[in-house]
């Protein structure tokens, strides 16, 4: 005799609206976790931060919150390595051909674009290194590489006379250290100059002034 399958048989099914409903539901949480251990670490740092504290942010209890997570260690990891990961991206060399205005150009605005809409991340990736990047260092090969990289298109360029003969390393780390502070200092900036942090024309201003700043720095041509 043939039987009927229950109602929980199907609805347990692997591709089920219920199977996913949880599906999303699992995903949506984590988000709210990532989000508030973002919050959490950027304001406490990885010895001051606890779980309590991120699931007080994510409005779950701690058990709750350890039912989606390993530890705290890990959370701080992976919201880490994501970092490292987006960054590549906004690091990226476009084709050396275009030349170093407009690749560098390219490079300074995706970095204060990044910066003024990902504070807290820049300031957890600045923090790290600030303790000597204990747990970072051991991600950084890929950086290394993409830096490395980054270093000899630049000597290129130099040897092209396209660029003034400046350290490609050390004019890299001018240009991080210029674009990081609008991350790091974004309240300092506003309150100095009498403007609201999320002002888009005043963001657009300062990319410009960044972006010539540097260039005339380097002699690029």
């Amino acid at each position: 005799m043939t039987t009927t399958p229950s109602t929980s048989t199907v609805e347990e099914g692997p591709d089920t609206p219920a199977t996913r409903g949880r599906a999303r539901k699992y995903t949506q949480v984590l988000a709210v976790i990532y989000q508030a251990a973002i919050e959490v670490f950027a304001s406490e740092g990885l010895a001051g931060a606890s779980t309590q504290a991120i699931a007080d942010k994510a409005g779950l209890s701690k058990p709750q919150l350890h039912y989606y997570i390993e530890s705290k260690e890990a959370l701080y990891r992976q919201v880490l390595q994501d970092i490292i990961n987006d960054w590549i991206g906004v690091f990226g060399f476009s084709d050396e051909a275009f030349g170093p205005r407009k690749v560098l150009s390219d490079l300074i605005r995706r970095k204060m674009v990044f910066s003024f809409e990902h504070p807290l991340r820049s300031r957890i990736f600045t923090a790290e290194m600030m303790r000597g990047a204990p747990v970072l260092k051991a991600m950084m090969g890929t950086s290394k590489q993409r830096t490395d990289q980054a270093a000899a298109v630049i000597q290129n360029w130099i040897n092209q006379g396209l660029m003034d003969p400046v350290d490609p390393m050390l004019f890299l780390f001018h240009l991080w250290a210029v674009t990081q502070f609008y991350a790091d200092h974004a309240t300092q900036v506003a309150f100095f100059r009498n403007v609201a942090e999320s002002d888009e024309k005043d963001r657009r201003y300062l990319i410009e002034e960044v972006t010539e700043f540097l260039l005339k720095g380097a002699g690029v041509k």
